[in-house]
């Protein structure tokens, strides 16, 4: 038997995220309202071509996250992607900063400039929604933000860590990413999250908190040719 990690995308939306994906056959994808991704059943003809159906016409696209690159179903081609390194929270449970607050729907548009600035993944309009989202204010203005995206048997995804670079060096990140650990541990949840394998700064830092590297994965970005 795999881990359950090993492909986090089709575990997670064939169980604890069902609620949020289009299934196409041998293929699942995920509500675009909340982010890109897809997975197929295994590599499979049939597989694939129901893979192609998740697409949605010549400017959509979709992200594919499996331990080797997924190859491209007739039909499609690969825009973009990169290795990622997946990291499992092996510390114990954090203090939490007082400075810290939990964002909600007023805080969308915030929220969606912090990410569209600095990039810390897939960002769409109900990317916030995928459970508890938490932020940092200085001087009314939110400097930090982290949260969750996945979610497998017994495990819960980190994401969204993002900073505007005037406010970065003082601990933000780290003090968020630290509440959204204790969250999911307290909930009996293990904390997990995806990098891209050459961010050496971000891999560094979730290091010092408690994360360690499990496995390599490749993210591929896939539309129609």
């Amino acid at each position: 038997m795999t881990h359950p990690l090993d492909r986090p995308i089709w575990n997670a939306l064939t169980t604890r995220q069902a609620d949020l994906a289009a299934v196409s056959g041998a293929a699942v994808r995920i509500d675009p309202a909340y982010g890109p991704f897809a997975a197929a059943r295994d590599t499979s003809d049939e597989a694939q071509a129901a893979l192609v159906a998740t697409l949605r016409g010549p400017d959509d696209r979709i992200g594919v996250v499996e331990r080797e690159a997924w190859p491209a179903p007739p039909g499609t081609q690969v825009l973009g992607g990169g290795d990622l390194v997946q990291m499992v929270f092996e510390g114990s449970a954090p203090e939490i900063d007082p400075r810290i607050e939990l964002l909600t729907d007023a805080d969308a548009q915030q929220m969606a400039e912090l990410a569209f600035a600095t990039e810390p993944g897939p960002w769409a309009e109900a990317t916030h929604r995928y459970g508890d989202y938490f932020g940092i204010r200085i001087d009314g203005r939110l400097a930090a933000m982290a949260g969750e995206r996945l979610r497998v048997p017994g495990m819960a995804e980190l994401s969204g860590v993002s900073t505007w670079p005037e406010f970065r060096g003082q601990g933000l990140a780290g003090a968020l990413v630290r509440r959204v650990v204790r969250g999911f541990l307290d909930r009996g949840d293990t904390p997990f999250l995806h990098c891209y394998a050459a961010n050496a700064g971000a891999i560094g830092l979730y290091e010092a908190l408690g994360f360690r590297t499990r496995a390599q994965l490749t993210f591929t970005i896939l539309a129609l040719a």
